[in-house]
């Protein structure tokens, strides 16, 4: 039997029908779609199989992400079934940037190759894939990016096109992949348990690249994440062991923060081919060796972005927070870690942050991360023509600027955030809603075993936010300098665990007082259940605290 709270919770998400709420539940979750129902499916099956027939080499092209990782190997292992004329392409981040480009297409076409499938990538890619077909290689384009401006002309199997009649447009670039895959196998009458196999990737890819954890997407990774945890794929058991992780007992969230961040820094310091081999070796030695160069890589990575990170932060002005947003150019700083660096900076002050970075053509390469209310694309494209290159989309943006002219956008999106804030000043007040008031007696190991049920957790699905109330007592910090906060909320004769981490610095002050004056104290935050020294127990992550309307000597 479900707690009526829990019921409550995802009825305020929008799942309200039976079915719907019978579906989010199930422990056999059916709500995947008809992948001929993807826009141009059927036209790239047919051109994929005939140039198998013919004899084609076939290149997969895909991001230097984890999600261009995946969807890489995805394809590849589904391919390989078909053909054993199948070679791979990711570009690096540094010399060649996101995407097709023209010099990879050479490469490619020297190869031998007669056909390209791209992966995550590729649907604005309009003159590189007109190139291509001049060079005399056919194009498929699988990808999930929206599509703005322009448009490669190739057959293009995108949910996010504006005539997709696909019946959900959140699809990672591996979730498209995948589909392809299934279209495969379905055309050639194949068995299709063979397919599940790749679901642990799949989930990998989808978590990883932040796409609305609902839906199509949320079963995929619920699937998924019982492949990892059961299947034995050698490389993926060799990489989970090598960041500390027990197998068998993997959620979304250690994804997010331990599998995730080491594939992604193959690419950020050095080559996306590093994960990549990994995951396409069968020589077991090898397999260890690549695994210990993803953890070196993302142990730099992470040396790297803190020094980014202070930097930035250190230039961070009066100025800066009375614009709403942060604009910094700084010296030498390694653009794998800038967009990590800016997103770190919108947490601490909650306001969009852009950091540029020299490259090595002697242009900026810029990255953003935006808050909810601050649409970062809309902003920047005011400036396009300053920009020799530009993408991005709401929270998010990457370009290309001459360092010339980086002083004038930099005004530009001062002047214009600053008119946003002065109209709507509440966008830039970051608060944090509820979804349920809970009394602290009744935050028991049961009822977060309860809220797991809600798992996996993601953007669009996450943690749910808990609103207690009690007087805090024991305050102190942790972690390195004291960067963090913790402290025990009670409510009469009962008692919470609390921690805080990105909110530390924002709620010390209300706690403390609350602590000192014997006042209630209103936190919001998640509930999870901790393990230490052979005890469980209950902790709250808190996200908002601020002293509750009733006050006096004890917490209701």
């Amino acid at each position: 039997m479900i707690d009526p709270k829990i019921i409550e919770i995802i009825k305020k998400r929008g799942i309200t029908s039976e079915e719907d709420i019978k579906e989010y539940f199930s422990d056999k979750p059916s709500e995947s779609y008809d992948p001929f129902l993807l826009p141009d499916m059927e036209e790239g099956v047919d051109l994929i199989l005939s140039d198998i027939d013919a004899g084609k080499r076939i290149c997969i092209y895909g991001d230097y992400d984890a999600d261009g990782v995946t969807s890489t190997v995805i394809l590849d292992e589904i391919l390989s079934e078909i053909t054993q004329d199948v070679i791979h392409y990711i570009p690096s981040r540094f010399d060649e940037g996101y995407g097709l480009n023209k010099q990879a297409i050479d490469k490619i076409k020297d190869s031998g190759a007669g056909l390209i499938i791209t992966v995550d990538c590729g649907s604005v890619s309009e003159d590189e894939v007109a190139y291509a077909k001049e060079q005399g290689l056919d194009v498929v384009v699988t990808d999930h990016h929206i599509i703005a401006d322009k448009r490669a002309d190739a057959i293009l199997i995108n949910p996010a096109r504006e005539d997709s009649q696909y019946p959900f447009r959140y699809l990672a670039g591996c979730g498209v992949a995948f589909k392809l895959g299934q279209a495969l196998v379905q055309a050639l009458g194949l068995e299709s348990g063979r397919l599940t196999k790749a679901l642990d990737l799949v989930a990998l890819g989808t978590v990883a690249d932040l796409v609305p954890l609902i839906g199509e997407n949320r079963m995929l990774v619920k699937y998924g994440l019982r492949v990892m945890n059961t299947s034995g794929r050698k490389a993926l058991l060799t990489l989970i062991r090598k960041t500390g992780l027990e197998p068998g007992t993997l959620k979304a969230e250690n994804i997010s923060f331990q599998l995730a961040p080491h594939i992604n820094s193959a690419g950020r310091m050095a080559s996306a081919q590093m994960a990549l081999k990994l995951f396409l070796t069968k020589d077991e030695d090898r397999m260890d060796a690549y695994a210990d160069e993803l953890v070196r890589a993302n142990s730099k990575r992470k040396s790297y972005q803190e020094d980014v990170y202070e930097r930035a932060a250190e230039q961070v002005t009066d100025e800066d927070l009375a614009a709403g947003i942060i604009v910094k150019y700084l010296e030498n700083a390694h653009e794998g870690v800038t967009g990590i660096a800016a997103g770190k900076l919108k947490e601490k002050y909650y306001l969009p942050a852009i950091l540029a970075s020299d490259s090595d053509d002697g242009m900026l390469k810029g990255t953003g991360r935006s808050i909810e209310g601050v649409d970062l694309y809309e902003l920047l494209k005011n400036d396009k023509d300053l920009f020799s290159t530009f993408g991005g989309h709401k929270g998010a943006c990457g370009f290309t600027i001459a360092k010339d002219d980086f002083g004038k956008l930099a005004d530009d999106l001062r002047a214009r955030t600053k008119a946003i804030k002065d109209a709507e000043p509440e966008e830039f007040v970051q608060r944090f809603d509820a979804e349920l008031d809970l009394d602290v007696r009744d935050a028991t190991e049961g009822f977060v075993g309860q809220l797991s049920l809600m798992e996996p957790f993601g953007t669009m699905n996450p943690k749910p936010l808990i609103r207690m109330s009690g007087i805090p007592q024991g305050t102190g910090t942790m972690g390195k300098d004291g960067r963090f906060l913790r402290f025990t909320l009670s409510s009469g004769a009962d008692r919470i665990r609390c921690v805080a981490f990105s909110a530390a610095e924002r709620i010390k002050d209300a706690v403390e007082a609350a602590e000192r004056d014997r006042t209630i104290l209103d936190v919001i935050g998640d509930l999870s259940k901790h393990e230490w020294n052979g005890r469980s127990y209950v902790q709250m992550e808190v996200k908002q605290a601020e002293a509750a309307e009733q006050t006096g000597a004890e917490a209701r």
